[in-house]
């Protein structure tokens, strides 16, 4: 994060039997994803937010202002909250046309209607429908109503700006189209924003910076070149594509299980080791030659991925690896097979647990 904190929160609360406990810095002007499987706490999270649940414990500091303090008895209930929410759903009125549910924030904020209509009128152009300003909702195509809901969120000129998962609904070629536009209308924005997705390229294309949560804890964050490279979960390792092991790290050499890998890197201690699927070639008997990094696998599973096959590997570690069809057809790959797996030292990174 560059500067001083927009939001500042400490978001602890209670669903059921699922317990939340996330820190959260935004400066003015970024744009935060917030990252997680199911069941994380990611809606939890921004419902916090928003105030449709209340902190059990923590705060919610926006703009050096108290939302939620539980230990203080501080809680401002939603419409009195500077903040604007693109739901998933986007939850447009149905018996309101886009002009008027994009006004529904200013005239509930205190504004006339005539103010409140050319502010909305004034948005709606800004995301480029102002001639659907009479349309209702059923009569917008997916895209056009995430973006109503999204100039509904603005026209309130929030100081937080919460998208939950706001590309969701859309198909292949309209999500591409609306994520370019969104990324506009983010670069914007003057307030702070937090997009909560499971979409890992949403993440990487809009947000300044990655926070991904597990079981309601946040396990790793940063820029994502620091996240991408250095993945610390296998959640993260998945999302970004990488086989990752935890292991004993001494020099160059990182033990995971009864396996010593040598890296790239240097590291003593307990180590994280990382490399791609695509790195990890596999042979019908034992290599000789350059890798430094072999042992014995059994093929688990084939699929295919992209323009190659993904195949799944048990042994000594469990690994994936990317290989050309023609190397499966060559390999004659199936399920039950002993195989040799090999990466190359230079292409295994390794770095502190």
């Amino acid at each position: 994060m560059t500067g001083p904190a927009l939001l500042d929160a400490h978001l602890v609360a209670d669903r059921g039997a699922f317990h939340l406990d996330v820190r959260l810095r935004i400066a003015a002007g970024e744009v935060v994803a917030l990252l997680g499987p199911n069941g994380a706490g990611k809606t939890t999270a921004l419902r916090t937010l928003a105030g449709l649940h209340p902190l059990s414990a923590g705060h919610l500091t926006l703009a050096r202002v108290d939302l939620d303090r539980p230990d203080r008895r501080v809680w401002v209930p939603p419409e009195r909250r500077p903040v604007g929410v693109v739901f998933q759903d986007y939850l447009l009125f149905p018996h309101l046309s886009a002009l008027d549910n994009v006004a529904f924030g200013p005239r509930r904020r205190g504004a006339d209607r005539r103010t409140a209509r050319a502010r909305a009128q004034g948005w709606l152009d800004r995301v480029g429908l102002g001639g659907q300003a009479r349309h209702r909702p059923r009569q917008l195509s997916g895209g056009q109503a995430q973006r109503v809901a999204l100039a509904r969120a603005l026209a309130v000129e929030p100081a937080l700006l919460l998208l939950d998962e706001p590309l969701a609904a859309l198909d292949a070629r309209t999500r591409l189209d609306t994520r370019a536009e969104l990324q506009r209308h983010l670069g914007d924005h003057p307030g702070a924003t937090l997009l909560v997705t499971h979409d890992p390229l949403d993440a990487l294309v809009l947000a300044d910076r990655l926070v991904i949560v597990e079981h309601g804890r946040v396990v790793q964050e940063g820029d994502a070149a620091t996240v991408t490279a250095r993945p610390r979960t296998d959640y993260v390792a998945r999302l970004v594509g990488l086989n990752l092991h935890r292991g004993r790290a001494d020099g160059h050499t990182v033990t995971v299980g009864g396996l010593t890998l040598t890296a790239a890197d240097r590291v003593h201690g307990d180590a994280f080791v990382a490399f791609p699927p695509a790195a990890v070639a596999l042979h019908a008997s034992r290599p000789d030659g350059s890798p430094r990094n072999v042992w014995p696998a059994t093929v688990t599973g084939v699929q295919r991925h992209g323009d190659n096959l993904r195949v799944q590997l048990d042994g000594p570690v469990a690994v994936a690896a990317d290989v050309t069809p023609a190397a499966a057809a060559h390999l004659r790959l199936h399920p039950g097979q002993t195989v040799w797996a090999a990466v190359k030292a230079a292409e295994t990174r390794a770095y502190p647990a």
